[in-house]
């Protein structure tokens, strides 16, 4: 005999869950009381209502969770990074989303909360694309059961809320470990925390960049996993390219980077416009140009195009989705804010600013900048990571520094210690402020170079958005 529920719970659900699919009452009344909460959020200016529905409907029912993507006809797609999962997964659903309805967490809201909030919005989606927490992985994966998992990297981030980097990778094996047998896994082979999990599930896709031409001299002294996850030797690198990524090998065990299944050759970096490169896969080869900079975004390419093809998307649809893209917001988003425009690049641990200076600095290095530091929770209490960013490149070029942010005197002492004149730094905590000072020194027709860290990014966006120059994140991702 079928259940007996009210007629009413139906219609509670008619507008968030597949046409004809009929739920028994307590999920029907959860997800419209979670969908309230998410618009009262959105009436009430206090966010977007990207959290808030997910983070009530897990804690009132954490299996809604499990059911809501059990409902995806094609399943879902998880990927997570420490660097350039947000950028990832837009790469990816620019190209899926052509062939397929997506429900996927473009505001960024990555926790089980935020995937549990893209789930009921998920109005006829068939495939789940999901970017997630590097922490938040292994709950997700065991919830939404995933067809398809992508591991970007791992660097160390947020200490005082990850622990150390071999913490994370623990628990980023047992999650593989647990994933359904039929599950593919696509990974970084130039990361050996990442590429070592080939050995976990035979046939998983291996993408990396191999082109010596563009790998740095030698390692970065912040540089994380430089020691052999087997035995404890220090690798050696025929390639390092961003961070502890390339071509290493253990010379006591022979440990090394995994063969490459997709790959990167023939990069050219175009300053601050583009980069280009030659995309090799067994089905063949294609030149791609991204219209965004940097080596980091190759490797964003790499994973996007990487996952895209172990879902079915054909090599020709992988380098159209790619020639579309533009950046996702506040990674290298350029924004124009009347006559001039603001160039905004999230910052948030030593790797990824490190590379965000290195694209700056071959763009050519700004005379002038705004660098935002903050340590909300979101950004990490500790921030000592900014004495392991290699801040110096930019001083070559750079006549006047405005620090702000909650942290804003130690990002002023950093660049003192650095070798920038105390005279040419400005301390402006107020990100409002800093902003206007910013546009103040910098000409008409100018672009002004903002790094804030995330909650900063997040904060100047709203001024910005505001004062009318750009939407809000949230309406944006709609």
């Amino acid at each position: 005999m079928a259940p007996k529920f009210p007629r009413s719970s139906d219609q509670w659900a008619s507008d968030s869950l597949p046409r004809g699919v009929r739920v028994p009452f307590p999920l029907a009344a959860e997800i419209a009381l979670a969908r309230a909460a998410g618009r009262l959020s959105r009436l009430a200016r206090a966010g977007g209502g990207t959290t808030v529905p997910g983070k009530l409907l897990w804690k009132v029912d954490p299996g809604a969770v499990d059911r809501l993507a059990a409902r995806l006809p094609l399943g879902s797609a998880l990927i997570s990074a420490t660097n350039g999962k947000t950028t990832t997964a837009a790469m990816a659903a620019e190209i899926l989303g052509a062939r397929v309805r997506l429900a996927h967490n473009r505001s960024g809201a990555n926790l089980v909360s935020g995937v549990a909030s893209t789930l009921l919005e998920a109005r006829g989606a068939e495939l789940g694309l999901f970017e997630v927490d590097e922490a938040a992985l292994p709950e997700v994966a065991a919830r939404v059961r995933p067809r398809a998992v992508c591991l970007g990297n791992l660097f160390r981030d947020q200490l005082d809320r990850y622990g150390e980097l071999e913490h994370v990778a623990a628990g980023w094996r047992s999650a593989v470990r647990s994933l359904p047998t039929d599950a593919a896994l696509v990974l970084n082979g130039d990361d050996p925390q990442i590429g070592d999990l080939a050995h976990e599930r035979p046939g998983a896709a291996v993408f990396g960049v191999d082109d010596p031409a563009v790998a740095r001299p030698a390692l970065q002294h912040a540089a994380d996993s430089t020691h052999c996850v087997r035995c404890g030797a220090p690798y050696e690198y025929a390639a390092a390219y961003v961070g502890h990524l390339g071509d290493y090998r253990c010379p006591n065990c022979g440990h090394g980077r995994p063969p490459l299944t997709v790959a990167a050759r023939e990069i050219r970096l175009q300053g601050l416009d583009a980069v280009a490169f030659r995309l090799d896969t067994p089905e063949g080869s294609r030149d791609v140009r991204l219209h965004v900079p940097g080596l980091y975004n190759v490797y964003n390419a790499l994973a996007a195009a990487s996952l895209a093809r172990t879902l079915g998307a054909s090599l020709d649809e992988i380098a159209a989705g790619l020639d579309r893209f533009s950046a996702a917001f506040g990674r290298f988003e350029r924004i124009a804010v009347g006559d001039r425009r603001v160039l905004m690049l999230l910052i948030k641990n030593p790797a990824g600013a490190n590379e965000a200076v290195r694209t700056i600095v071959d763009g050519g290095a700004p005379s002038l900048a705004v660098i935002a530091l903050n340590d909300a929770i979101a950004d990490g209490r500790d921030v000592s990571w900014i004495w392991d960013v290699d801040f110096e490149p930019l001083l070559a070029g750079l006549d006047r520094l405005v620090a702000t942010g909650d942290r804003a005197a130690e990002l002023a002492l950093r660049f003192k210690y650095g070798g920038m004149d105390a005279a040419a730094i400005e301390v402006v905590p107020s990100l409002e402020q800093a902003l206007d000072r910013g546009l103040e020194l910098t000409p008409a027709d100018g672009e002004l170079v903002v790094l804030p860290t995330y909650t900063a990014m997040l904060a100047l966006r709203k001024i910005v958005a505001g004062r009318g120059f750009v939407r809000p994140y949230w309406e944006r991702a709609a």
